[in-house]
């Protein structure tokens, strides 16, 4: 696969959507069950995956939103965590797509902002999940960050453990504020750019 940041500036690069709408319409527990199915149903993930290859995406994102060791906890999972990362690469894999993009969500821990102990707890859950995917990838997208602190350690965890290319995204409300948060679109972006995330985006 080409280098993805030689397109960068020059070419419109599509990503896949998330196929949690998918799946939950086949009566999967998507909260429960999403990335232990590139484990144990990889053909159900792959035909939710063909569909947007099919359509032009040049960027497939892998199934991995909750891939972090904290969240996959959450579904007594996390001794699998590189299991499921290189399987949902495998998957996408097996498309041929110009492009293979690891998704890593936030971790949901608790952060205080003034203990290094709890920056570099959340910083290295980022690290790891990172690690997990190995090679075979093209870039790192770090999906739906909660707050400025995780944006913090998450850019900085996978900076520390990968060279790769990496995505920042945070969801916005209506007013333009990062949800629940006082939190801006502005101070966001200032934090990606002071981070040296190569791609910025919010949705």
């Amino acid at each position: 696969m080409a280098d993805i940041a030689l397109r960068f500036h020059k070419d419109p690069l599509v990503l896949s959507a998330p196929i949690d709408e998918l799946l939950a319409r086949q009566g999967v527990d998507v909260a429960q069950e999403r990335e232990f199915l590139d484990l144990i149903e990889p053909e159900t993930v792959f035909e939710a995956q063909r569909l947007d290859h099919m359509m032009g995406a040049q960027c497939l994102v892998t199934n991995t939103y909750d891939i972090t060791r904290a969240r996959l906890a959450h579904k007594r999972f996390q001794e699998q965590s590189a299991e499921i990362a290189r399987a949902s690469v495998d998957i996408l894999r097996d498309l041929q797509p110009q492009h293979i993009i690891a998704s890593i969500g936030p971790t949901r821990l608790p952060i205080d902002p003034e203990s290094r102990v709890s920056l570099k707890q959340n910083r290295d859950q980022y690290a790891r999940a990172a690690q997990d995917f190995g090679d075979g990838i093209d870039a790192i997208l770090l999906d739906g960050m909660v707050s400025l602190a995780d944006l913090k350690c998450a850019l900085a965890g996978v900076k520390k453990s990968s060279d790769l290319p990496v995505f920042a995204s945070v969801n916005l409300d209506a007013a333009g504020t990062m949800e629940g948060r006082a939190t801006t679109w502005a101070e966001a972006l200032a934090v990606m750019a002071d981070f040296q995330a190569d791609v910025a985006g919010f949705c």
